[in-house]
């Protein structure tokens, strides 16, 4: 026997997203947003508990290793070093959607009111989810598609 255990690694390629996290199984790991760029192609090796994520280029001091983390127990987890995203844009420069300025499309057939803003809109559509609807038997539309109600026969029970 040898004197250390086989490791079983499975190896996958993904590509980064914006945000500098890859998607694997379900989950997502960081990659330092300094060493790689969106849509690039990595290289996923992983064991029982462990994430290591390969470029698949050697940087210029010959290293192609980007992060190593802790594989994920449960589905829909993010494991994430937060230095990774050192070098990220801030969103400063761009144009971020509060609410304040921007006023919702108005639903074809409606006039914009205007006095309108978020908060009005927001009032409009619980209105709109408060509309009666007339209530009829089921046996209505058996009658209409010309189809007989269901009824389940002693062998079905």
């Amino acid at each position: 026997m040898p004197q250390t255990p086989y490791v079983v690694t499975q190896r996958r390629l993904r590509h980064v997203g914006k945000d500098c996290l890859v998607a694997f199984d379900a989950n997502l790991y960081s990659v330092p947003a300094r060493k790689v760029r969106p849509r690039q192609l990595v290289e996923i090796r992983t064991t029982k508990s462990q994430i290591s994520l390969h470029s698949t280029v050697a940087d210029a001091e010959g290293q192609m290793l980007l992060a190593v983390h802790p594989r994920a127990v449960h589905r829909g987890a993010r494991i994430v070093d937060e230095t990774h995203w050192d070098g990220l844009p801030t969103g400063a420069g761009r144009r971020v959607t509060t609410g304040d300025d921007v006023l919702p499309s108005p639903r074809r057939g409606q006039l914009p009111k205007a006095e309108a803003g978020p908060l009005q809109a927001l009032l409009n559509r619980a209105a709109a989810a408060n509309v009666k609807v007339g209530r009829r038997p089921l046996s209505v539309y058996d009658e209409l598609t010309g189809t007989r109600p269901f009824h389940p026969t002693k062998e079905a029970r």
